[in-house]
């Protein structure tokens, strides 16, 4: 098992907190990698094993600003750019110059406003599970998805966040528990797993919400054209129909936008990855 190590750099909101994988004398850019919303970048930790597994490159995988380990956004109601222009700031102050971007879901939109922002810094841009929610899907996910949290004389958020990530598993969205809505290709975590997912939403109550709440307002769709470099759209097989549907007509709207057909799991996604880093940028 590929030994993944875990540090902190300092920006001006604070401490982020970053698992990474060192490759001494590689050569090679790093890949930093975004994870999704909810949780931390310990989310992405089985693809970092499968990536290097497959002979991949340094691996750094921060947690966004109000998420796992990493402080709170200094503001109130962010967005996705600014959530983009953090991360940026923190790998500078890691020392990181060039590297290659690989996105999931939420931090798919972070890296689609990172390729935006500083072009020149990346060689790469790979985005797993990016897309748009239409007007009455993005208010009603605003409305219900993510909920302000805090803690609670009785403890009731304990329970919250169990069943926060239990449902996520079982209905999307999660707060449409009906037959229209269950998840019919996805395994439900085990229980150990589940504990684990709770904890890592329990450690950012207050804040875990910001980035789930830029993610629904970001217009990817407007964005898109404004990239200068290309991108890969990846598509797994179990990923969400209504992501996998809109990947042909996003890859569009850019400059060099390509669409990759994946098979189920992180050994496959992993060896995906490997070779588009290998291949020309």
């Amino acid at each position: 098992m590929t030994a993944i190590d875990r540090r902190f750099v300092r920006i001006a909101e604070g401490l982020v907190h970053v698992r990474h994988v060192d490759r001494p004398g590689d050569g090679r850019p790093p890949l930093v990698m975004l994870h999704a919303s909810p949780g931390s970048s310990r989310g992405l930790e089985p693809l970092m094993e499968a990536i290097c597994a497959a002979g991949g490159p340094a691996l750094i995988a921060p947690d966004t600003l109000g998420n796992g380990d990493s402080t709170q956004p200094s503001e109130a109601d962010p967005d996705i750019a600014y959530f983009a222009e953090a991360t940026l700031r923190a790998l500078t102050a890691m020392g990181i110059d060039r590297f290659d971007l690989y996105g999931s879901h939420t931090g798919a939109r972070i890296a689609c406003e990172m390729g935006i922002l500083a072009p020149e810094r990346i060689d790469h841009l790979i985005f797993d599970g990016i897309g748009e929610y239409d007007a009455a899907t993005q208010a009603l996910f605003l409305e219900h998805y993510a909920p302000e949290m805090a803690p609670d004389d009785y403890g009731r958020q304990l329970i919250w966040a169990f069943n926060f990530v239990r449902d996520q598993a079982t209905h999307f969205p999660y707060f449409q528990r009906d037959p229209a809505h269950r998840l019919m290709t996805r395994a439900v975590p085990d229980a150990e797993e589940l504990h684990v997912r709770a904890l890592e939403v329990l450690k950012s109550l207050t804040s875990y919400h910001k980035s789930y709440r830029a993610a629904f307002r970001y217009a990817t769709t407007a964005r898109l054209p404004a990239l200068a470099i290309g991108a890969v759209f990846l598509t797994p097989a179990d990923d969400l129909p209504s992501l996998r549907a809109q990947a042909d007509h996003l890859a569009s709207l850019i400059c060099d936008g390509r669409v990759t057909e994946l098979d189920s799991g992180n050994t496959c996604k992993a060896g995906e990855i490997v070779r588009l880093l290998a291949t020309p940028s």
